[in-house]
């Protein structure tokens, strides 16, 4: 089963800290993904852009923008 997102926020650092309907909270880091995926980076050059961050409406998926995005059951199993 995909775990669904009850909450998500934007922390200091790139790191997403992220509730969900089971009751776990994690906090992922966004930085190892920026520093590895190209379309990532724009998280870290675009003013503000990482703190737009939002809930898809499966809960299923956070997103920026159209090119990127990160799965709930990435953000469940490497979040800390």
């Amino acid at each position: 089963m995909i775990p669904k997102i009850k909450k998500v926020v934007p922390m200091p650092d790139y790191k997403l800290k992220v509730l969900f309907d089971d009751g776990k909270t994690v906090l992922y880091n966004v930085k190892d993904d920026i520093d590895t995926i190209d379309s990532y980076k724009d998280l870290a050059i675009i003013q503000g852009l990482f703190d737009q961050v939002q809930l898809d409406e499966s809960r299923t998926c956070v997103y920026w923008n159209d090119r990127i995005d990160l799965p709930s059951d990435t953000i469940y199993e490497y979040g800390i």
